[in-house]
C-alpha cells in the first residue's frame, strides 16, 4: 500500500513538475536567442485546473461514516485554512491529508 502512494504521489508531482521545467527551458533558450516569449496560459493553470478535477471525488468519502466525513470535513478546511495564508498549492495539500489522516487513525 505504501509503495502505491508513493507511486501516487511521485506521479503527481512529476504531472506537475514535468511540463513546468519544460517551459522553463524552451522559454530560457528563447531569450537566449533574442527573442521574447510569453508562458501559455495552459501551463499557469495546469496545478489549479488538476486539483480542480480531484476535488468532487475527493470530497466524498470511501465508505459513508460520521468518522469519514469528519475526517473529510476537518482535512478540507485545514486545506482551505493554509491555502488562505500560504496560497501554495503543496503545502496546504500536505497539511490537509495530514489532518484527515490523524483524524482517520486516531477514532
Amino acid at each position: 500500500m505504501w509503495l502505491a502512494l508513493a507511486s501516487i504521489a511521485l506521479g503527481t508531482y512529476l504531472l506537475r513538475l514535468l511540463p513546468y521545467l519544460w517551459m522553463k527551458a524552451a522559454l530560457t533558450k528563447k531569450q537566449m536567442e533574442g527573442g521574447i516569449s510569453a508562458m501559455p496560459s495552459w501551463l499557469t493553470i495546469l496545478g489549479p485546473t488538476m486539483i480542480a478535477a480531484m476535488f468532487g471525488t475527493s470530497l466524498v468519502p470511501a465508505h459513508l461514516d460520521t468518522i469519514s466525513w469528519l475526517a473529510t470535513g476537518a482535512g478540507t478546511l485545514v486545506t482551505f485554512a493554509v491555502w488562505t495564508r500560504t496560497r501554495s498549492m503543496g503545502l496546504p495539500i500536505l497539511c490537509g491529508v495530514a489532518a484527515f489522516g490523524m483524524i482517520m487513525l486516531s477514532l
